[in-house]
């Protein structure tokens, strides 16, 4: 029977993961307020809660929201997040990923909302001394994206110190796959992520994929990454809310699987489940990119219970296919519904 756990504010709820958070916070009881921009979210993808059109740098929309939909726990992913353009264009990514995070956080103070879970990454470490990475490991990031990313978890830190904020930090590696259930799925534009990218090739729908990088020191000279589906994903913010709610202790986890896998080797997958080639074409390497990201997650099962269930590639790389072949980017899902 579901029980009523409250209102939760789900910043970049129109989102890739925002929107597969929203529908796991529905089915544990919680009502998802989703707050977008609809910069690069999508309409569709709002389906187990209200949409509050609003961007977080209007401060006082943010603090309208959280007064009058009586929210009790914020959830917040929205943030820019391609590591190239961050390359190029910093101050983008500092105003939105920093300067509206402390909008957030201001507001958050002022309606008196003390609890989130903020969506932080991998990128925060840079290029790991050795991998699987933990949470003590050194935090020296290598692009903006990352840098913004690791100023909003100081930030979190000293806000707790000072405000008594409760926070959690999820450094996730690489979300992948779509909702098994096929409702929501991954559609960026632009797309910059390995698996939808080699799904697109193998569908005809791009000519080519580009291996950015075959001279890394991996087996393979491609990069390997840590790849975690969206599903358990969400599961573990869900878990990481009910963490502070239990007065559970602040900071910071990994979400990963503790196994990397290479460009490569995610070609190979995406061919074998698609039944499809891949046109792949070497390139340089991308910058800002490390050439090894893989999780140490531990933590997290200590912390929150929490185990992939999802997880492994192909089962990753499946449901992203079952998704990317039903359905059009760019297309409204539930008018073609």
């Amino acid at each position: 029977m579901r029980t009523d756990a409250g209102n939760v504010l789900v910043t970049g709820g129109a989102g890739y993961i925002g929107s597969h958070t929203c529908k796991a916070l529905a089915a544990a009881g919680y009502t998802p307020v989703a707050l977008d921009n609809l910069v690069y979210g999508h309409r569709w993808a709002v389906r187990w809660g209200p949409l509050e059109f609003t961007d977080l740098a209007d401060r006082a929309a943010v603090e309208r929201v959280l007064r009058q939909r009586a929210i009790r726990s914020v959830i917040h992913f929205a943030a820019y997040a391609y590591v190239g353009e961050s390359m190029s264009d910093p101050g983008k990514y500092f105003r939105n990923n920093v300067a509206n995070t402390l909008n957030l956080l201001d507001a958050m103070r002022a309606v008196g909302v003390g609890r989130i879970v903020f969506s932080s990454t991998c990128a925060t470490y840079g290029v790991p001394d050795a991998v699987p990475i933990a949470e003590d490991h050194p935090q020296r990031p290598v692009n903006p994206y990352g840098e913004s990313k690791l100023f909003i978890e100081r930030a979190l830190h000293w806000h707790g110190a000072a405000h008594g904020l409760r926070w959690m930090a999820l450094r996730y590696f690489n979300a992948a796959g779509a909702d098994p259930d096929g409702e929501i799925g991954e559609d960026h534009d632009p797309e910059t992520h390995l698996i939808p990218l080699a799904i697109a090739t193998a569908l005809g729908r791009r000519a080519e994929l580009q291996v950015m990088g075959t001279d890394y020191p991996t087996p393979d000279g491609t990069a390997i990454r840590d790849y975690i589906h969206v599903t358990d994903l969400a599961d573990a913010h869900v878990r990481a809310l009910r963490h502070l709610e239990a007065a559970g202790a602040s900071g910071a986890l990994n979400l990963g699987t503790g196994r990397g896998h290479s460009v490569r080797e995610v070609v190979a997958t995406v061919e074998r489940v698609s039944g499809r080639k891949v046109h792949a074409r070497n390139a340089p390497r991308r910058p800002g990119d490390p050439p090894a990201l893989v999780a140490a997650p531990g933590r997290a099962r200590e912390l929150l219970g929490w185990e992939p269930r999802c997880s492994g590639l192909e089962t990753i790389v499946q449901t992203a296919c079952r998704w990317h072949s039903a359905h059009v980017p760019g297309a409204d899902v539930r008018a073609a519904a």
